[in-house]
């Protein structure tokens, strides 16, 4: 059974910082694109950032380059999103998500379900 699990989220002022994690299992994690999607409230989901696990190759949104920053631990099977610099238009719930394909290739919302592989979210809540 595949299984993301997001951890991390939280309560943090404006210029903070917070670590997400997300552990996978049930499927090869070096065959995968694994990233993040955020949803603010009453907005539509959005792509946040993505790693290739095979070879490292990192991607991020222009409203989250330069603050955020994306890795991956092969030997525990989780990828993490150090995120620096929040600020409150941050605020969102953060999903994780794993695909064959770059998940950066999906920053269309209308491709969204198209993916199978989704954790349940983590809060992120960015005061001012």
């Amino acid at each position: 059974e595949v299984q993301l699990a997001e951890s991390g989220g939280g309560l943090v002022q404006a210029g903070g910082s917070l670590r997400l994690s997300c552990v996978s299992s049930g499927f090869n994690f070096e065959d995968f694109d694994i990233g993040w999607f955020r949803q603010a409230p009453g907005k539509e989901r959005e792509w946040v950032s993505d790693i290739n696990i095979s070879d490292g190759s990192t991607y991020y949104a222009d409203s989250v380059k330069g603050r955020f920053t994306i890795s991956a631990d092969k030997s525990k099977n989780t990828v993490y999103l150090q995120m620096s610099s929040l600020k409150p238009e941050d605020t969102a719930v953060y999903f994780c998500a794993a695909d064959p394909w770059p998940l950066h290739k999906y920053s269309d919302p209308a491709t969204h379900r198209l993916l199978e592989r989704w954790g349940q979210g983590t809060l992120v809540t960015v005061s001012s």
